[in-house]
This record gives C-alpha cells, structure tokens and sequence, in this order.
C-alpha cells in the first residue's frame, strides 16, 4: 500500500512543476499587466517603465519564474497590487468560504445522486429508472450558469427563501450560532445549484454498473445456490458497483472547482472563484497565479486521494 501510494506522490511532483509552469506563462502571456489601464494618465510613461524594472516584469521570464516558485515553496505568493496586501491573506480570507461550499455542495451531490443511480440501476427500463435518466439528461444539458441563475430568480428573488449575495449576515459576531446559522443559510442555494447539476455523472456512472453487474457470471451463480435476491443485491451487486464511485471523487472536486467560478460570482459568494474573477478583471497577476495554482492542486491531489481510496477498497488495482 505505502509503495503504491508514495509511487502516485513521485508521479504528482513533475505534474506540479508542469502545471506551475504552464499557469506563470499564461499569465505572462496575458495583455497588459497591474500598471496598464489604472494609471494616472498625468504620469510620465519613463516612470511607468522605471516601476516596472523596478518590480522585475522587465527581467526574462525565466528568471521571474524561479523567482516566483521559490516564493510559492516558502508560502509568500506575493503581494497584491490591487488588494495593497500579501496574496496569502486574501487568499486566507476566501478560502474557508470556498472549502465549506465545496464541502457542502459535495454532501448534497452523493446524497441525490446514489440513492437516485441505484433505484435505477436496480430497477432499470423502468418508470422510475426513465424518470431518473431522463433527470440526468437534463443535468447534462444544462450549463451551470444558466441553471444558477435560474435558482436564483425563482428562489432569490422571487420567492424571497435565501439570501442572493454575501456569506453572512451583516453585524453578527463570529463564533456565535446565530452566526454559523447564517453562513450555513448563505451557502445553501449555491451549493443546492452546483449539486442538482453535477449528480448526473455519479447517477449514470452507478446505475451502469449495477446493470452490468447484476449480469456478471458470480452474480447468476449466486442466484443458482439458492441465495435471496435482497442477499444477491445487498451483498454482491451494490457493494461491487459502489467501488467505482471512489474514483469519481477527483473528478467530483475538478467539477467543483470549475462551478464555483461561475456560482460564486452569480451568487455574489466571497470564494477563490469571485476572487479569480475580480482578479482578471483587475490585472492582479499574483492573485490570478496563486489562485489558478491553488485550484490545479487541488485538483491533482483529489485525484491522487481517489487512487489511493481506490487502491484501498479494491487491492487488484495496486502497482506491483
């Protein structure tokens, strides 16, 4: 187990290092940078030139590339040219609202979609197995962005049931439960919207693999002995096509990341998406890379932790 999952650490290394890389080009490839657009037309171009010598965005790319990963590995990302403070603090400032809205978002997600891929994997070509495909469909057809916008006019403003923009209520102290309330009435409608969408996949994914389970040849042997169809299913069909969901758990976080970019900046949710956005807007590189950064680890470790749960539930998979 230890050499299988320090292999997948070894692997992940150079992906980082690919991935830093590609984010600091593409941000260098960028037009302009944080003086264009924003600057006193009044100022002296010379000077303009001399800040940016100043800040090294003259020197090879190169160089400013060590420069900037030998921060990240230090935990300084910079600063703000925008926020006039450290990018690890604003970042701190977004990022617990980001975590609680995946981490919700991703309860609501396994607790549609597995009840909903097993009822119509074990009752397929069924009402209910076309009702809950049909549901899938849509989610699958339907972009994000247009169904959170969707939640928010009918629940937001119509029928007045959540809040439409903000984490929490203004005035409350931290700490207090009226103030864990209020995030927690905050996040809801987002987290609902990215969940309602994002359950196809894992309701699909599980109902396949009950069909194709029930018709494997261990399962009809099962049945010959004489062994109850609840006992064949309970024991046999659901446990072998509930492996695979692990592997699906990477992917959930990159469709999560991905979401909360929209949904944040609909919903006008303070996360690392809102902050993304408002920091392109602004031309603030060094929050554009380290929160771009931020959210490709995150999905490189997600990925890892599915083959590591992976390689727990199901040995065969293991790198001898």
């Amino acid at each position: 187990m230890w050499k299988f999952s320090l292999r997948r650490i070894l692997i992940m290394i150079p992906q980082l290092f690919a991935l830093s890389l590609l984010i600091f080009i593409l941000a260098k490839m960028m037009p302009g940078d944080a003086l264009s657009g924003k600057i006193d037309p009044n100022i002296d171009p010379a000077r303009i030139e001399e800040l940016r010598e100043e800040m090294g965005w003259n020197d090879p790319w190169h160089e400013q590339y060590a420069r900037w990963v030998g921060g990240v590995v230090k935990g300084d990302f910079g600063q703000s040219f925008r926020f006039k403070m450290p990018v690890t603090e604003i970042i701190g400032q977004r990022i617990v609202n980001s975590f609680w809205l995946s981490l919700v978002t991703l309860i609501l997600t396994y607790l549609i979609a597995i009840p909903l891929g097993i009822t119509s994997g074990r009752f397929n070509d069924t009402l209910r197995d076309h009702l809950i495909t049909g549901y899938s469909y849509i989610g699958f057809a339907t972009p994000l962005f247009i169904f959170a916008l969707v939640m928010l006019w009918v629940f937001g403003f119509q029928l007045q049931w959540f809040p439409t923009s903000g984490s929490v209520a203004p005035g409350l102290e931290p700490g207090t439960f009226d103030y864990v309330a209020s995030k927690l009435y905050h996040l809801l409608l987002p987290a609902f919207s990215m969940a309602l969408i994002q359950t196809y996949s894992t309701i699909q994914y599980l109902r396949n693999e009950i069909v194709d389970t029930k018709q494997r040849d261990f399962i009809i042997t099962a049945r010959a002995k004489g062994a109850s169809e609840t006992r064949v299913y309970n024991n046999h069909i659901l446990r072998n096509s509930l492996l695979p969901i692990a592997a699906f758990f990477g992917y959930e976080i990159t469709l999560l990341i991905g979401g909360s970019i929209f949904v944040e900046n609909i919903f006008g949710y303070p996360g690392m998406g809102q902050l993304l956005v408002e920091s392109i807007t602004l031309r603030d590189y060094s929050v554009v890379t380290a929160t771009t950064l931020l959210f490709g680890v995150a999905s490189v470790l997600g990925a890892l932790l599915s083959d590591i749960i992976l390689s727990i539930i199901d040995p065969r998979i293991r790198i001898k």
